[in-house]
């Protein structure tokens, strides 16, 4: 009896010993690499007067770091007067200053004044328009807002993009993939 008694008495230690180890090897696990957040946000911090009929690149401008998958959002405040008749209208986009391209579906009226009746009271205000798009760079990317001010009907007297304290015009930027 004693050597059975014995026998089990060691298979018991085997199978706590054995159980230890497996409970010491899943537990002992590496810690997750932190990820590198690669994110940023740039203001426009002057006006800018738009010609009509043609793209003008701003200041704004925010450089994506390397490659990968990005967020874009833009907020594009606008300032548009006329005299009537008048019909104007600006028109905001992205543009990769690197590729020289347009960033595809980016284009958003920022604001649009209508005023057919006849007078000369000056139409016109001001409004912030966003730009929200995903793009995928293969290296270091400039990205630039441009604004487009398009006379229908007479003149704009005024046509601008701007920021005060009022509103801002902000372009921001987030990696979200490889």
């Amino acid at each position: 009896m004693s050597s059975l008694r014995t026998g089990l008495t060691a298979v018991t230690v085997a199978v706590l010993v054995g159980a230890t180890t497996v409970a010491t090897q899943n537990t002992v696990t590496a810690a997750p690499a932190a990820p590198t957040v690669v994110r940023g946000i740039a203001h426009l911090n002057t006006v800018v007067d738009l010609p009509p009929g043609v793209w003008t690149t701003t200041p704004l401008e925010v450089t994506l770091p390397r490659a990968g998958t990005y967020e874009l959002d833009a907020n594009v405040r606008g300032r548009l007067a006329g005299v009537p008749p008048v019909n104007t209208y600006i028109t905001a986009r992205l543009w990769d200053a690197t590729s020289n391209t347009a960033v595809a579906d980016s284009e958003r009226l920022v604001y649009q004044v209508i005023d057919l009746n006849p007078g000369n009271a000056q139409a016109g205000g001001n409004a912030t328009a966003p730009i929200s798009e995903l793009i995928h760079v293969n290296g270091p990317t400039t990205i630039q807002l441009q604004g487009i001010r398009r006379d229908a009907v007479g003149t704009a007297s005024v046509a601008q993009i701007y920021s005060d304290a009022a509103g801002r015009t902000s372009l921001r930027y987030d990696r979200v993939g490889p």
